[in-house]
């Protein structure tokens, strides 16, 4: 066997194809170190548990799937750096193409990993997925105060841009776990409490 060491994200890199071809439950330390060539030995160097490698490997598929733009980096000529959205519903729209995008490049991703990980109740994959969300919810939130479209009144001190996000992005979830990609009843309530 080739026992060359590779990095982490060259494995995490093989993890992600092994998800889009095999399946969640792909995900295990012989089988990866089988993928990568390398012993299993080399994959405990960069992950200490099946847990850790697959929650590291749902953290990067998240990442690959929901990738936003740099809104600091505006002279990027790299299209999805400089793209900054002009609206919060072509944000919304955009978190769903990728989603659906996601579900396409990784077949039953999201329901799989969604309910192997409620079952088994690991902390960290939960934890590591929660940090990948965060991303997500905050960069809603930056572009709700940067939509210059939206009414004044809108928000408050007692209604707030992060409230509206997480409620936004609470659907979103729900929608993903229902594999329904048609945004336009979340479009409907985002204009009429908006715009």
């Amino acid at each position: 066997m080739n026992t060359t060491i590779t990095s982490k994200d060259e494995i995490l890199c093989v993890c992600r194809e092994l998800i889009r071809k095999e399946g969640y439950k792909s995900i295990n330390i012989r089988h990866v170190a089988k993928c990568c060539h390398i012993s299993v030995g080399s994959v405990y160097n960069y992950f200490e548990s099946k847990t850790d490698l697959i929650a590291e490997t749902v953290a990067s598929v998240w990442c690959d799937i929901f990738h936003f733009p740099d809104y600091r980096n505006t002279e990027s000529d790299d299209p999805d750096e400089s793209e900054i959205f002009q609206s919060f519903p072509d944000c919304v729209a955009w978190i769903f193409d990728r989603l659906k995008q996601g579900e396409e490049k990784y077949p039953g991703f999201f329901s799989l990993h969604s309910m192997g990980f409620i079952e088994e109740e690991k902390k960290d994959v939960q934890e590591r997925m929660d940090r990948s969300w965060f991303h997500i919810r905050q960069s809603l939130v930056v572009v709700l105060k940067n939509d210059a479209n939206i009414r004044s009144d809108a928000f408050d001190e007692n209604f707030t841009e992060e409230d509206f996000a997480e409620i936004i992005f609470s659907l979103i979830l729900a929608s993903f776990v229902q594999h329904d990609f048609d945004a336009r009843r979340i479009f409907n309530m985002i204009r009429k409490m908006l715009y």
